[in-house]
């Protein structure tokens, strides 16, 4: 057989290969159910002034905002500071037909030089959403993010359709922390988010 044949069939390997991939890569789903972590009784991370419920609801309106703007539709898990269960969470977004799910929160840690957003994923979905946005934030937003990660955090578990939960910076280290009580830098961080959920929406 020839070099020039073993090529072609090289490239129709690759070729093979690389089409499950691609499909692989985009998400069908016409609506976004978005939950504000916390929230209520339950405030979260509290670190250098900040109160993690309410940043998480103000970037989840952001992301709302964002999503709606370009003709997707949303649900929210909460619109304003109350409590809402974890099971509560899960069962709102699996109402929700064709959708996915994203669960916004910030860290905080007693090693308070670590900084950097974290994305958590539980399925192959999952990751691949994460990945997007992961990537977004990367590119658009100070700071960055430190990776992906897969988890079983409850709202992942028990949430049926595609779900990722996304730490959106440390709030226990200073320097993101006063990052992150500035009003642009949540959007920054919301927009990341659209991007990302976009990125990976079927056309």
């Amino acid at each position: 057989m020839t070099v020039r044949a073993l090529t072609g069939i090289a490239m129709l390997a690759l070729t093979l290969w690389a089409a499950p991939a691609a499909e692989a890569a985009a998400l069908r789903f016409s609506s976004v159910v978005i939950d504000a972590g916390h929230g209520g009784k339950d405030g979260g991370s509290v670190w250098n002034g900040l109160i993690e419920k309410n940043l998480c609801l103000d970037v989840a309106k952001r992301v709302e905002t964002g999503l709606k703007s370009r003709g997707v539709k949303t649900v929210m898990t909460r619109r304003t500071d109350v409590f809402v269960e974890l099971e509560q969470r899960a069962r709102i977004a699996t109402r929700v037909p064709s959708s996915i799910f994203v669960s916004i929160h910030f860290n905080g840690n007693r090693s308070t030089i670590i900084s950097g957003g974290e994305i958590y994923y539980r399925s192959a979905a999952g990751k691949t959403l994460a990945t997007a946005i992961s990537s977004a934030i990367k590119s658009r937003v100070t700071g960055g993010t430190r990776g992906i990660f897969r988890s079983d955090f409850k709202v992942l578990k028990e949430t049926r359709q595609t779900a990722v939960l996304v730490e959106c910076g440390y709030i226990s280290n200073k320097r993101e922390a006063a990052r992150c009580a500035t009003p642009a830098h949540r959007q920054k961080i919301a927009d990341a988010i659209v991007s990302g959920i976009l990125a990976v929406r079927a056309k």
